[in-house]
């Protein structure tokens, strides 16, 4: 009797220890990186009263905080730039749309981005906001994952600050600070896509643009691609360059030349070096030098690469230059720098 009771109890020890387990394992069990990721999204950050504050804001109030923008951009997100170049201590942009500003690009050392800071330490805005290797954002019915990678992770992370507003931080990896800052809604987020994406629903994206519409985009990109260069300058206590029409025309043929030939060099198969261009256009000068991209999302994102590589950094920021012109045809950027030589 004694056995049989002590088989009972075995059996129903086994059985409830059973019955526990498969309990506990009905509750899904999320990796360590989802549940950061859930821990940091659920805390709103109170961005102040900065530019970043601006984004969903009228442009109304954009004007009568900041008055008359020194330039209006189109871009190739939908959006108008209101640039704001008077200050390079306080260089601004602000993309509207329909009255509304949608997303903001600031730099400079006394430009309000508040809660962050331009020039400040890595590890100081990775204690405000923590980037997760990707983001989340849900349009509708609609929902997106950007994937970043180890390298955006460092360098050019977004992270998500409330429902609608996402800020992506431009590190200087070389002094480990906080060069500039992006500010945008989640509508601009998805279409301008600055990660690689998986989505469930429909993928938003811009408006066609027209081959005239595409021409003045590029325009503004090289304007501002030369303004962000000399905040940039400046910044390290240089001088900035003064725009050279001439060379502008260089950077943009050889731009133009990439996309058309299909290639990706210094070098044109038809017009040779740097130096052999700048020669046959006329151009007068003592030295020069050059940064060529592609395939970056607008001219702000590839000044912020060049930077962040060594041998482009090189170049941006070599003290004996005094010009610049630079030439932007469809995604091929080139940027041109020379020493003037007297005539």
């Amino acid at each position: 009797m004694k056995r049989v009771t002590r088989i009972i109890l075995i059996f129903v020890i086994i059985t409830l220890t059973y019955i526990v387990y498969v309990t506990f394992q009905k509750e899904p069990v999320l990796p360590p990186e989802q549940q950061n990721f859930q821990e940091k999204t659920d805390k709103e950050i109170k961005v102040g009263e900065g530019v970043i504050s601006f984004v969903g804001r009228s442009s109304k109030e954009v004007l009568k905080t900041f008055g008359k923008p020194d330039r209006i951009d189109p871009s190739r997100y939908d959006y108008e730039w209101w640039v704001y170049r008077d200050d390079l201590q306080q260089y601004k942009q602000f993309g509207v749309l329909n009255g509304k500003v949608v997303t903001v690009f600031a730099i400079g050392k006394e430009v309000n981005v508040d809660p962050f800071q331009i020039g400040q330490p890595s590890s100081q805005v990775f204690h405000i906001v923590a980037p997760n290797s990707f983001v989340t954002a849900d349009i509708g019915l609609n929902s997106y994952r950007f994937e970043l990678s180890e390298d955006d992770l460092n360098v050019r992370p977004t992270v998500r600050l409330n429902d609608d507003l996402y800020v992506q931080l431009y590190m200087d990896k070389f002094t480990g600070t906080l060069s500039s800052i992006r500010a945008f809604d989640v509508q601009t987020l998805v279409k301008q896509r600055p990660y690689e994406v998986v989505y469930r629903g429909e993928l938003l994206e811009a408006e066609p643009i027209t081959e005239e519409e595409q021409r003045k985009i590029e325009y503004g990109e090289e304007q501002q691609i030369v303004d962000i260069t000399n905040v940039i300058r400046t910044i390290n206590g240089l001088s900035p360059l003064k725009q050279e029409e001439s060379t502008a025309k260089v950077a943009y043929s050889h731009s133009k030349e990439m996309s058309e030939k299909g290639y990706f060099s210094h070098v044109s198969p038809e017009r040779g070096s740097l130096s052999d261009r700048l020669t046959s256009a006329g151009v007068h000068f003592e030295m020069a030098g050059e940064n060529i991209a592609h395939g970056y999302m607008d001219g702000i994102d590839v000044v912020e690469g060049w930077l962040n590589s060594e041998g482009h950094r090189k170049t941006l920021l070599d003290e004996r230059f005094t010009h610049i012109g630079v030439g932007v045809y469809e995604k091929f950027y080139t940027q041109n720098f020379i020493a003037k030589r007297a005539k």
